[in-house]
C-alpha cells in the first residue's frame, strides 16, 4: 500500500468528530478503507472552545479509523466551519499582448488581481475559486488557456477565516498526531461528496445541517459560487426539546433521534412519550414533539433563503434543485419541509462515487469527511495525472488542469 495514495479527511464538528481514510486506486477509484467517529466535546458552533477536550476527541477518532484501515495517519485535510468565515465575490482583469495567446501565467495574474481585495488584518484566505472567464467580452469560458484576445477577466469566490479559530483547528489536528494538509470550508467539501453529475450541470443549493451550524453552498455548474455559515443547527432543536421537557440535553438528543420528525403530519398522534426526571415525569405526544421541532427547522431554512437572496437574488430563479445533507438531514420530514419553504425539488444527499466501506459512510453525516478526502484526491501532487484528472466535480472549472500553478491559492 503506497502512502502517497492514502488521503485522510478530518471533520471536526460541534457534535461529532469523524475521520475517513481513503486509498486512491491506480484506476482513480476512491476506496474508503477506514472510518472513525466519536462524540465531540470542545466546540461550539463549529469553533474550538476547549483545546484539551477537542484534541482528545480528534485523537480517538483518528485511532479508530487507523484500526479499521490498518494504516497510520500522518496528515489530514481538515474541514472548517463557524461564523468567523467570510465569503465574497471579486473581479479581476489582465491585459494580453496583441497577437499573443492566453497562457497559464496570464490566468495566474488575472486571479491575483481578483484576489487583491481588502480584508481584515486577522483574516487568512482559504479558497480563491474561479467562476468563469471573459475574453474580450465573451463570457462563459471555463478554460481560456490557448485562446486569443487582448483582455482577460475573471470572477472569483473568495473564502477567508479568522486566524485564531484556524490556528486552533490546526493545533488540534497536529497535537492529535496529524499534520494539516490544508483547511477546506465544509460547504465545498460536502458538495464534492454528495452532488451528482446532473446537478453539476445546473445551479444547485447545498444545505449541510450540522450540530452547531448550517453550511450553505450555491454550486453553479459544479463550481462553488457562494458560501455562508448559519449559526444554527441540530443542537438548537435539541435545546428546544430540553427546555420544553426540562430534561438534560443528552436525553433530549435521544428523544429527538428516536422519535423526532420535522413534519407533524408524519407523527402518530396516539404515541405518547413519558420522560422521567428525579422530580417529575414529562409527557408529550410525538405530534406535539414535531410541533416543537418544525418551527426551528423552518427558521434554519428561512435564514438560508434570506442569506442567498440578499447576495444572489430570488432563489427560485437562481437554483434548479436543493440538496440537504449533514446529520440533521436524517430527520424524517425535513426534506418535505424544505420543499415547502423553497418550492424547489429537494433530496437528501449522501456520499456518492466511492467504493470500499460504502455501507459505513453512506450517510449524510459523513458528507464532509468523505468530501475532504475527495478534495485531497484533487490536490495531492504525488498522484498520477490520470487519477487527478478523473471527471470529479472540482472547486473550480480549470483547477485540475492548472492545479500546480494555482496551488498557493487553495
Amino acid at each position: 500500500m503506497s502512502d502517497e495514495r492514502i488521503i485522510v479527511g478530518l471533520d471536526i464538528g460541534t457534535t461529532k468528530i469523524c475521520t475517513v481514510i481513503g486509498e486512491v486506486a491506480k484506476d482513480g477509484v476512491l476506496d474508503i478503507i477506514g472510518e472513525g467517529t466519536v462524540p465531540s466535546d470542545g466546540l461550539r458552533k463549529g469553533v474550538v472552545v476547549n483545546l484539551e477536550r477537542t484534541i482528545s476527541s480528534v485523537r480517538q477518532s483518528i485511532q479508530a479509523a487507523q484500526r479499521v484501515a490498518g494504516v497510520e495517519v500522518h496528515s489530514a485535510w481538515v474541514g472548517v466551519a463557524g461564523s468567523h468565515l467570510k465569503a465574497l465575490t471579486s473581479h479581476g482583469m489582465a491585459a494580453i499582448r496583441r497577437g499573443m495567446q492566453i497562457t497559464r501565467s496570464d490566468v495566474e495574474r488575472c486571479i491575483e488581481n481578483a484576489q487583491a481585495v481588502p480584508l481584515e488584518a486577522n483574516m487568512d484566505i482559504l479558497h480563491v475559486i474561479p467562476q468563469e472567464y471573459v475574453v474580450d467580452g465573451n463570457d462563459g469560458i471555463k478554460d481560456p488557456i490557448g485562446m486569443s484576445g487582448v483582455r482577460l477577466e475573471v470572477d472569483v469566490h473568495i473564502v477567508a477565516g479568522a486566524q485564531g479559530p484556524l490556528s486552533n483547528l490546526r493545533r488540534c489536528a497536529r497535537d492529535a498526531g496529524a499534520d494539516v494538509d490544508g483547511l477546506v470550508v465544509q460547504a465545498l467539501a460536502s458538495g464534492l461528496s454528495v452532488l451528482g453529475e446532473g446537478e453539476n450541470e445546473t445551479t444547485t443549493l447545498l444545505i449541510d445541517i450540522g450540530g452547531g451550524t448550517t453550511d450553505v453552498g450555491v454550486f453553479r455548474r459544479g463550481t462553488l459560487a457562494h458560501s455562508a455559515v448559519i449559526p444554527l443547527g441540530g443542537d438548537h432543536i435539541t435545546q428546544d426539546i430540553s427546555q420544553l421537557l426540562r430534561i438534560p440535553p443528552d436525553e433530549a438528543e435521544r428523544v429527538k433521534k428516536r422519535y423526532g420528525v420535522a413534519l407533524p403530519d408524519l407523527a402518530d398522534r396516539d404515541v405518547v412519550l413519558e420522560v422521567a426526571n428525579p422530580s417529575y415525569t414529562a409527557s408529550i405526544s410525538t405530534f406535539e414533539l414535531a410541533q416543537v421541532i418544525k418551527p426551528r427547522v423552518v427558521e434554519i431554512l428561512d435564514l438560508v433563503r434570506q442569506n442567498i437572496e440578499q447576495r444572489m437574488g430570488a432563489l427560485e430563479l437562481l437554483a434548479g434543485s436543493v440538496v440537504v445533507t449533514g446529520g440533521a438531514s436524517l430527520m424524517p420530514g425535513l426534506d418535505q419541509v424544505a420543499t415547502e419553504r423553497f418550492r424547489l425539488p429537494v433530496r437528501v444527499g449522501k456520499p456518492e462515487g466511492v467504493s470500499g466501506l460504502v455501507d459505513v459512510v453512506a450517510s449524510p453525516a459523513h458528507a464532509t469527511a468523505v468530501g475532504l478526502v475527495r478534495y485531497g484526491m484533487l490536490h495531492t501532487t504525488d498522484l498520477p495525472e490520470r487519477v487527478r484528472s478523473r471527471p470529479v466535480m472540482t472547486s473550480g472549472g480549470i483547477i485540475i488542469k492548472v492545479r500546480n500553478m494555482l496551488k498557493d491559492f487553495f
